[in-house]
């Protein structure tokens, strides 16, 4: 990098504006205009996302009790709406990030969204201790407690089969396990945020009275003085 251009990214930072990417200039030019560029510059971004769509769809594909040539069909979906989703907003592009990564959120939301609809669809399917297993490791804890985590994941689940309403399980699991998005669950339900809140906040009371009752939580009420 010259010193002029050292100097020009500096007063971008300075004034609040992005610091110029030609990687991203150039998708953002390619995609604005009309014929046959754009198609080509869709087609690429579309094998670009499509690489994204199936990684995610591989990691959840357990979950999902779904795989080949449909698991595919899922990610192929995603990368498309995606595309087309993009391709409608790029005017609205303001370069607070690279291109790819104002992209891959698109792509993900789609992921999500076809994941939210085919759960919601399909019967409830008893939760396997595979999918609990990996629960602690999920939020970080510490793997010198792993017997006394897996334990405490391995009686959660049993509170959430036993205690919990179809309803709030379906919620509890989708929201927990499988990392559904709040808004994409709403939207597939016809619900609200609120309602979706409401429902999660009765199943984790359900849950924490059913471990305190089995000795995993000590309760201890918050005391106001």
């Amino acid at each position: 990098m010259t010193m002029r251009a050292a100097g020009s990214a500096a007063e971008c930072v300075a004034a609040g504006k992005r610091v110029p990417d030609a990687e991203t200039d150039e998708w953002v030019r390619a995609l604005s205009t009309d014929g046959t560029e754009r198609e080509r510059a869709a087609a690429r971004l579309h094998e670009l996302l499509l690489r994204v769509a199936r990684r995610e769809t591989r990691r959840r594909c357990d979950r999902l009790r779904i795989s080949g040539p449909e698991l595919d069909d899922l990610a192929h979906q995603a990368a498309a709406d995606a595309v087309v989703a993009i391709t409608a907003k790029i005017g609205e592009f303001r370069g607070e990030s690279r291109f790819t990564t104002w992209a891959y959120k698109f792509v993900m939301f789609e992921v999500s969204g076809k994941i939210a609809r085919h759960f919601w669809r399909q019967p409830v399917v008893p939760l396997d201790a595979a999918d609990w297993d990996w629960l602690p490791d999920r939020f970080g804890l510490d793997p010198a407690r792993e017997s006394e985590w897996r334990d405490l994941a391995q009686a959660l689940r049993r509170a959430v089969e036993e205690d919990l309403t179809e309803h709030q399980r379906r919620i509890f699991t989708a929201m927990v396990l499988d990392a559904v998005p709040l808004d994409t669950l709403a939207a597939e339900l016809g619900s609200s945020r609120n309602a979706i809140y409401k429902t999660m906040f009765d199943a984790r009371r359900k849950l924490r009275a059913s471990l305190v009752a089995s000795g995993y939580l000590h309760d201890n009420p918050v005391r106001h003085s």
